[in-house]
């Protein structure tokens, strides 16, 4: 009897335990900031009317594996017991710094861009300043330790020194691309935001006015002053909480101005490259994702090899490998996106270009850039 009496007390402390942890895991997802917010009525009404929007989730236009089978788990913990001492860089990578100076001395005939590592550019083309996807904070998650702080200590173009900007292109809403606390810093900065449809809702909870805020579906465009921009198809998911994934959607990005550039944002490999190239190719430069593979995840971010595919698809003269060189959001070395995309590049004569984090970018001008990362 006593140790009936001693289980029972176990399973109700247990559970009182349990029970906790979830109001905590609930109060944790509603109200901590950087979950973000939901879509707007208007957004939903919106969203309600798209041919790929279901049940409350966005699909993609071909099949993708959406799901982890326990095979699937087994063989990703198996990667990260057994570790890789190349995942990250030894020490923190070479970056050129900017100043307030430096910038207001851009040439507007010229359209130039700025990488900070992974998927983010500072662009100026047709005098306006632009931030794709600005994700400045050290680590790509809701809360700092969980995931490995970034490769660089030092921004190539701090926060503060930035001009005032007119457009954040936003791809989608996952932690490495849409980062709360980069957006409360600049928000009262930035004129307007353009992002994939639902994604403003994130922007609306941390502050940013409605009236700043453009959502756009694939194949939809706005013109800011001479400057387009176009939402279209990528092959990806999206998702900042428990409940949320496939609830936004997700986008690469036309823009159109004295130059004609192709972002892609998170994407696997797919047909709609090609469409893509056939509808608004051209492009004089291509930033294309090139790294955080892996064969289980295959069907939404392209292997190096793939990446330059589809470049080709979309018609690209100059690419600007991204995705890499910011974070290790997998288990390849951190510096083989690059080595493999550098090798099939030359095999296919493709119009590599290797910034150095910082380093200025001339679209359209010929450049020579250095294999920096073989030192490192």
């Amino acid at each position: 009897m006593k140790l009936k009496k001693i289980l029972k007390k176990i399973v109700y402390w247990l559970f009182r335990i349990a029970l906790l942890f979830g109001i905590f895991l609930i109060l944790v997802v509603n109200f901590y900031p950087s979950f973000g917010g939901n879509p707007n009525k208007e957004s939903m009404n919106k969203m309600k009317s798209v041919p790929n929007y279901k049940d409350g989730k966005f699909s993609n236009i071909e099949k993708v594996k959406e799901d982890f089978s326990w095979d699937d788990y087994k063989k990703m913990f198996g990667k990260m017991i057994k570790g890789n001492p190349n995942r990250k860089p030894n020490k923190s990578l070479p970056v050129l710094k900017w100043n307030k100076s430096e910038l207001e001395a851009l040439k507007k005939e010229e359209t130039t861009a700025v990488w900070y590592g992974h998927s983010t550019f500072f662009l100026k083309m047709n005098g306006k300043n632009i931030l794709i996807d600005p994700m400045f904070g050290d680590y790509p998650a809701p809360v700092p330790y969980i995931i490995n702080k970034r490769f660089i200590d030092t921004l190539p173009i701090a926060i503060a020194d930035l001009p005032t900007i007119d457009v954040i292109l936003l791809s989608h809403d996952h932690y490495d691309h849409l980062d709360y606390g980069s957006i409360k810093k600049l928000k009262n900065k930035t004129k307007q935001f353009i992002v994939p449809l639902g994604v403003g809702g994130h922007l609306e909870k941390w502050g940013v006015p409605k009236s700043k805020i453009t959502e756009l579906y694939w194949h939809e465009s706005i013109k800011v002053d001479d400057i387009v921009f176009t939402a279209t198809p990528a092959q990806h998911f999206s998702g900042r909480g428990l409940r949320d994934k496939m609830a936004t959607l997700w986008s690469s990005w036309v823009i159109t101005g004295q130059h004609n550039i192709f972002f892609s944002g998170d994407s696997g490999y797919f047909n709609g490259f090609k469409e893509i190239g056939e509808k608004y190719g051209p492009f004089d430069v291509c930033m294309m994702e090139c790294g955080q593979y892996d064969e289980l995840w295959a069907d939404i971010h392209m292997f190096p090899e793939q990446t330059v595919q589809a470049h080709i698809d979309v018609k690209g003269d100059m690419l600007i490998p991204i995705h890499w060189g910011g974070f290790a959001l997998a288990t390849h070395d951190w510096d083989g996106p690059i080595k493999r995309l550098s090798k099939v590049s030359k095999e296919k004569n493709i119009n590599l270009a290797t910034p150095i984090i910082g380093e200025k970018i001339i679209i359209g001008g010929n450049q020579q850039f250095s294999d920096w990362w073989k030192d490192k």
